[in-house]
């Protein structure tokens, strides 16, 4: 008797409810690609009855620490919660300390401001993908995302003279103006890539770095074609994501999300149009939004904000004007005028905010963080009520929560 043959003579046996208490277990703490996290659930079978969140296992406590540093030291250890996005998390302490100071950035700032956030919206979300393959049996997402992923973060290193964390946004601009010229290296490296990929060699002439960034964009954008046959049209992806994790429009305006998972629920809500900033009234471009709100509505607005970003750079490489990037200041011992600010953005994962006060010296008083991912919390228990055991990963991830961010 074969294998096959003996399992098919295996008899179902059905499972009742017999009115036990469920059996209550810990989920983690583990670091499934983004940062230790925990979840105490409870099941019936293989039926999730209740999902608690237990965060905490990598506060590192930026608030407390951004009171004994100065306006510009604090920078670099700000952007430690979202190293995969660095710049999103750093946008609203600039802007909130621009905004007692009672200065603009020169305009050519706002709009290297605009393609460094933008980058780095495309880098996370490919993290997001990367990760997500891996959470759902299809590696090969993983392989992509990473391979492409590592020319845009070549980008942000031009730009911002590190791989991934920059420290590049400073009260009254930015650190450094972009080059001219690109290195020859990264171009033969590129359109090595780019020949494998297309077939056809890379021309960027004289290795001017607008051409460049405009090249690298397009080349993505037609990337994107191929991850929406090799993900988005995959039985796999669609079986474990479509009609699972249905949050309404409702239900995510009632627990407060953010993001692409507010987004996927049918609000078209977005800083960027809602509360715009820096270059942003100049640009133009959609607001991805979903209609299901399940996993699949999560990831396809995810997947269509990368291709949004790509528009918007093209527009701030074509449109930033000459001129200084940053203001003539102090660059240590800044100070700043008494008073309380708050500022906005959107970063990868959602609405970043911050409030903070001055008490006129060269350290702030208080410094306040609203990371989206603290706000995508009440969503997890949620979603995961009456769901299946297998579930959990597409649901938990489809939400780009990380919890290095929540927990700051």
């Amino acid at each position: 008797m074969t294998v096959l043959e003996e399992r098919k003579e295996v008899k179902v046996v059905e499972v009742f409810d017999t009115g036990e208490a469920p059996l209550t277990l810990s989920y983690g703490p583990q670091h499934p690609g983004t940062g230790h996290f925990r979840m105490i659930i409870s099941l019936r079978g293989d039926t999730v009855v209740d999902a608690q969140p237990d965060p905490g296992f990598v506060h590192r406590g930026e608030e407390k620490m951004a009171e004994y540093k100065t306006w510009i030291t604090n920078i670099p250890h700000l952007e430690r919660p979202v190293i995969l996005d660095s710049a999103g998390i750093q946008y609203p302490y600039v802007l909130a300390v621009e905004k007692l100071m009672g200065v603009e950035p020169p305009e050519r700032a706002k709009y290297l401001r605009t393609i460094m956030a933008e980058l780095q919206r495309i880098t996370s979300h490919l993290y997001w993908f990367a990760l997500y393959g891996i959470f759902l049996g299809h590696s090969t997402t993983f392989l992509w995302c990473f391979t492409d992923r590592e020319y845009l973060v070549d980008l942000t290193s031009l730009i911002g003279g590190q791989r991934i964390t920059h420290a590049y946004f400073v009260p009254g601009g930015v650190r450094n103006d972009a080059p001219k010229k690109v290195p020859p290296g990264l171009v033969r490296e590129f359109n090595r890539y780019y020949r494998m990929v297309t077939g056809h060699d890379l021309n960027i002439g004289d290795n001017d770095f607008g051409r460049y960034v405009t090249a690298v964009c397009e080349f993505f954008d037609g990337r994107l074609d191929d991850y929406w046959d090799m993900l988005f049209n995959s039985e796999i992806f669609i079986h474990r994501t479509k009609n699972i994790g249905v949050l309404e429009r409702e239900d995510a305006v009632r627990l407060g999300v953010v993001g692409t998972t507010l987004r996927a629920s049918g609000v078209k809500y977005d800083n960027r149009v809602c509360n715009p900033y820096d270059a942003y009234p100049y640009l133009k471009f959609e607001v991805p939004v979903g209609e299901r709100g399940d996993c699949y509505d999560r990831a396809i607005v995810g997947f269509k904000e990368m291709r949004e970003s790509l528009k918007i750079i093209a527009q701030a490489v074509e449109m930033m004007p000459d001129g200084p990037v940053k203001l003539k200041q102090h660059p240590i011992n800044l100070r700043v005028p008494a008073g309380e600010a708050v500022a906005r953005t959107e970063a990868a994962r959602g609405e970043m905010m911050y409030y903070i006060r001055s008490e006129g010296g060269d350290k702030p008083y208080r410094v306040k963080i609203s990371p989206p991912s603290f706000r995508l919390l009440p969503a997890i228990p949620y979603l995961l009520r009456n769901a299946q055991i297998a579930d959990i990963p597409p649901i938990y991830w489809s939400l780009n929560y990380w919890p290095v961010e929540a927990d700051r």
